[in-house]
């Protein structure tokens, strides 16, 4: 496929929901033009194919787009999955599903809220961050039986999660490193330290018009 003819991924670096879709693309080897923006200003090209102005969004040649980060890892993983990421089994396709709906509702809307608790004077910081432990729990109830989410092996489910969990940790670091949750300390650090997460996050220059494709 030649340059013109790849689709174009929108994305922002530190988007926990760009970075999950990166992690896919790059573990797919599927190859896309990555185009890197600031969401400040977010080009009018992106707020074309997808006027909700979320990243990450992945326009294709023949103008179709899928601007949920999700389902841009289902869908190339759906192509070429060469690390076995999908579930395999009814059981771990719907415990994907329910752990990653939680954390893009219920547990996202709570982070939001502990990490900018200056925009959200209603309640303090603790208590936003009270609401988070819940689903931190559940995360450490799994880890206590299983080095991943879903076993012995990294699957979609670990990286559609393990963005969000980065950033709510890095909002107290120090309260975060001294909290119960030792196994999902240790699965958030195995995490970081892949090889695959620190090559998605290279930084790049904003993206411009008139600038040669950057293929990632």
């Amino acid at each position: 496929m030649s340059k013109n003819q790849l689709p174009i991924l929108y994305s922002f670096r530190r988007c926990p929901y760009a970075i999950r879709a990166r992690l896919a693309i790059k573990t797919s080897t599927i190859e896309v033009e990555l185009r890197e923006v600031m969401l400040s200003n977010k080009p009018e090209q992106m707020l074309a194919c997808s006027p909700k102005g979320t990243v990450p969004v992945l326009l294709f040649p023949d103008g179709s787009v899928i601007d949920e980060s999700r389902d841009i890892m289902e869908w190339v993983l759906k192509q070429q999955d060469p690390e076995s990421w999908l579930p395999n089994n009814k059981n771990d396709a719907e415990e994907t599903k329910r752990l990653i709906d939680f954390n893009d509702n219920e547990f996202k809307q709570h982070l939001d809220r502990y990490k900018y608790s200056d925009r959200f004077p209603e309640q303090s910081a603790e208590y936003y961050r009270e609401q988070c432990e819940g689903f931190l729990q559940q995360l450490e109830n799994k880890l206590n039986t299983n080095k991943y989410l879903l076993g012995s092996k990294i699957s979609m489910l670990d990286m559609a999660i393990f963005p969000f969990i980065r950033q709510f940790a890095h909002v107290d670091k120090n309260w975060f490193d001294q909290t119960q949750y030792k196994k999902l300390q240790q699965w958030l650090e195995q995490m970081l330290a892949l090889p695959l997460f620190k090559k998605v996050m290279d930084k790049y220059a904003q993206w411009t018009e008139d600038q040669d494709p950057l293929i990632f």
